[in-house]
């Protein structure tokens, strides 16, 4: 099993920045064969795909209303994969889910338990 444990989420204000963490582990987990993403659910809303980093070679992908704000990277030696966040907005309110996929697969099989990102106006 995998498991995924994101920190870093609070409340902040327009403009300002978080950085989110997802530590990943697991007994036979190997983190450089996993893609990993970011998503987020707004209240009321179907949880939407943020962020998406790939495992070897790296390449990133962005829902459009992130890019040029949002930075999804990851540290393979501390199995973690992070989403800096600038510029936020109220509307990137949400519960944010690291997510991980075996590569080359398509579904996302492992999720986080999600950290609260809250942008006041």
């Amino acid at each position: 099993q995998v498991q995924l444990v994101e920190s870093g989420g609070g409340l902040v204000q327009a403009g300002d920045s978080l950085r989110l963490s997802c530590a990943a582990s697991g007994r036979t987990f190997i983190f450089t064969r996993y893609d990993m993403g970011w998503f987020r659910q707004a209240p009321g809303k179907e949880r939407a795909f943020v962020a998406h980093i790939t495992s070897y070679p790296v390449s990133t992908y962005y829902t459009d209303s992130v890019k040029g704000r949002f930075t999804i990277s990851k540290d393979n030696a501390k199995n973690t994969v992070y989403l800096q966040m600038n510029s936020l907005k109220p509307e990137d309110t949400a519960v944010y889910y690291c997510a991980a996929r075996p590569k080359g697969t398509a579904t996302y099989n492992y999720w986080g338990q999600g950290t609260q990102v809250t942008v006041s106006s």
